[in-house]
């Protein structure tokens, strides 16, 4: 499968399209390196234009770029809802509620006669983010929500898609953040097992 020029060449599990829009975008910070693609006016501005959350014309400001991560923060938190994380706070919620308030709803018909609601075409990040939430609407109606998860290792963060067919799947990668939490487990087991005196 090729990938789009802005999702991540790390990107191991792709969810697929459009939901691998909403999975690129949280996975524009890395916890594991520390980077961050929407820290910066420069690497933020490329990676919005290049995903289309972002009109061509249209340059983000420190602002938008504050709001931008505060949404992806968000969409983590519903992500991690959906391996069994805990339910997303308020506080949590609060950037993608203002996205909600500041959208007015628009509708437009495609070539084959359907009504759909869309984003707007300002080409402002609102409207990017927006159509995000769009793209989350859509595959929780069609059943794939729910398989875009975030990796159990909490050092991680990665968001990725569960293509397991039990839909249980918990790491981004077994090979590293599996294992590693499988023996971080097994040696707290042992710990726990061992008694003061022997």
């Amino acid at each position: 499968m090729t990938l789009p020029a802005w999702v991540r060449p790390d990107e191991l599990k792709p969810a697929p399209e459009p939901l691998l829009l909403v999975q690129a975008f949280v996975n524009t910070r890395n916890l594991d390196t520390g980077t961050d693609l929407l820290a910066g006016a420069g690497t933020g501005n490329e990676w919005l234009h290049l995903s289309g959350l972002l009109g061509p014309e249209v340059t983000a400001g420190t602002g938008d770029l504050s709001a931008a991560r505060e949404a992806r923060e968000s969409l983590r938190a519903l992500i991690a809802y959906n391996g069994h994380g805990p339910a997303p706070t308020a506080d949590e919620m609060h950037p993608l509620q203002a996205v909600t308030r500041s959208w007015s709803p628009r509708l437009a018909i495609d070539p084959a006669g359907r009504v759909e609601l869309t984003p707007g075409s300002g080409g402002r990040l609102e409207d990017g983010l927006v159509r995000l939430l769009l793209i989350v609407r859509d595959a929780q109606q069609d059943g794939s929500w729910d398989r875009l998860k975030v990796c159990g290792n909490r050092d991680c963060g990665w968001a990725f898609y569960d293509r397991s067919h039990s839909r249980r799947g918990e790491w981004c990668d077994m090979a590293s953040c599996g294992n590693l939490i499988k023996n971080r487990n097994l040696r707290a087991r042992r710990g726990s097992q061992r008694q003061p005196g022997r």
